[in-house]
């Protein structure tokens, strides 16, 4: 492809920061480079944030239905455009080309869900709290909020973020991955082609300065993010320490558990797409896999035949089921935690280091799926987040025994069962301590209907993304109290006679 330097996108114009330094931004299925982009200045942060609050009182004061429509048009363009922007994700983030449309689609239906904005944001009232007295509570906009974005779902998080953000009326700045630019470069193309007015979303990208910035600027209201979850603490205390929200979403380490019920046919296809899919970088990919004693043999050796059949190359060929991992350092750190595993104690039943690829792959960044078997907890690579196709599998007692693994991890985000069993279904979901579970699928992320996040460290704070849980972060109540007085004659003050009593209240009984 043409070489691209990537442009920060500000009051609607593409702009190039002349305080700028530049990185290259890579093919990870070839190697190449094939652009730069530019770690802005603090200034150009600031300059985008200053547009979004220039845009933020009339945006917010736009009806509901005016702002809803600029949905509604942004989900059209998205699906008019939907090859590109599945293109430009299968380039610089090397999501395989299946993969990364499905990726896409799956905004279309966030942007679908978002739409019902005007009625999940509507408010309360209470009548009659006291004589001529009532009671409103409504939901309104904050302000700018600020958006960061990690490499691996440079669509997804776009649409996790910006609609509910933008529909309720806030305005916005969005940080990319600067590993996967492309898509935004497209969506702020997108963002002109609908009309949409300068300043609701500005792009900028950068380093944690960009961040930085925005935690001492009175206009921003909030900041949310995928990432590390050192990452999310981090920035948790810059909010913290102005006051800003924060909608944090971090780390994993998932659990697969094969109960000796389990439908095995099922659970191998599942576990393929949740552990290779993606090339295992998500936030949701099965990387422990606890298996009881019963079919734990049989399910390693089904494990490693179907693993061993994942072909690995360039994320545009369609012939291929998994592309590379996002970077060299990516692929150098996978293959530490190879040597970590062997040198740890585990067996290491199928290696992936170095796969073979065609000839005009041999620079890019891959690794095929890894698979250790003997792992148990304390070792490394069954606590720490590894971010690819690399497995860990584990022999538990039972059902209370894998609980009780899950409970004593750190992170919180996804754990799935493998069960035809009624018992182990329920006590799974109500005793599984993560914020998602799952039964008989290997990816338990929800619907864009309904919220989507961890607990303990996988969420730092309490909002998740997506759903009312979304428009309930970036909005704020604000309750009135309305008295009607008649044209004539005297209101009803808020004093009245008890007994003998007089009684002086802040409304009239």
């Amino acid at each position: 492809m043409e070489f691209t330097r990537v442009k920060n996108f500000i009051n609607g114009e593409w702009v190039e920061d002349p305080n700028a330094t530049y990185i290259p931004l890579h093919n990870p299925s070839t190697g190449e480079v094939i652009g730069d982009v530019p770690m802005s200045s603090t200034e150009a942060s600031i300059e985008a944030v200053k547009a979004a609050d220039a845009a933020f009182p009339a945006w917010k004061n736009a009806s509901i239905g005016k702002r809803v429509g600029y949905l509604f048009a942004m989900r059209q363009a998205i699906l008019d455009h939907q090859e590109e922007l599945a293109v430009a994700i299968a380039t610089d983030q090397a999501k395989h080309i299946s993969e990364a449309r499905g990726e896409v689609m799956r905004v279309v239906q966030i942007f679908e869900s978002a739409c019902s904005i005007p009625t999940l944001m509507q408010g309360e009232t209470l009548d009659k709290i006291a004589n001529g007295i009532s009671g409103r509570v409504t939901k309104e906009p904050l302000g700018v909020f600020g958006g960061v974005a990690p490499f691996n779902f440079p669509a997804l998080v776009f649409g996790w973020f910006i609609p509910y953000a933008i529909g309720t009326g806030n305005t916005f700045v969005y940080k990319p991955s600067n590993e996967s630019p492309l898509f935004m470069q497209i969506i702020g193309n997108i963002f002109n082609e609908i009309g949409l007015p300068k300043g609701v979303v500005n792009i900028i990208h950068g380093d944690p300065n960009v961040v930085e910035a925005w935690y001492d600027r009175p206009e921003v209201a909030g900041v949310c993010l995928v990432g590390s979850s050192p990452t999310a603490k981090a920035i948790a205390q810059g909010c913290g320490k102005n006051g800003k929200r924060s909608m944090l979403l971090g780390g994993a380490k998932n659990f697969l558990v094969v109960m000796e019920d389990a439908n095995m046919d099922v659970f191998i296809e599942n576990f393929i797409h949740s552990a290779y899919g993606s090339a295992g970088q998500r936030c949701l990919a099965g990387s422990i896999i606890a298996v009881v004693p019963e079919v734990y043999d049989e399910c390693i050796e089904r494990m490693v035949e179907a693993s061993k059949k994942v072909t690995v190359g360039d994320a545009m060929d369609p012939d291929v089921y998994m592309g590379p991992v996002i970077t060299k350092e990516a692929k150098e750190r996978i293959e530490k935690y190879v040597e970590i595993g062997i040198e740890g104690g585990s067996k290491l039943v199928l290696d992936g280091r170095n796969p073979e690829v065609p000839e005009k792959n041999k620079n890019g960044y891959f690794v095929g799926p890894t698979i250790f078997t003997d792992v148990t907890p304390c070792r490394t690579i069954a606590q720490e987040e590894v971010f690819g196709p690399f497995v860990s599998v584990m022999k538990i007692n039972d059902l209370n025994d894998v609980l009780g693994l899950i409970k004593d991890q750190p992170f919180g985000n996804g754990a799935c069962i493998f069960t035809q069993n009624q018992y182990y279904t329920e006590k799974f979901i109500s005793d599984a301590n993560v914020g998602m579970v799952g039964v008989n699928v290997g990816v338990c992320a929800p619907h864009p209907y309904l919220p989507f996040g961890g607990i303990k460290d996988s969420l730092v704070g309490t909002d998740k993304v997506q759903g009312k849980d979304g428009i309930d972060f970036f909005t704020q109540n604000k309750v009135a109290t309305v008295r009607v007085v008649p044209p004539e004659g005297v209101a009803e003050c808020g004093t009245r006679v008890d007994g003998d009593k007089s009684v002086r209240s802040c409304v009239a009984q």
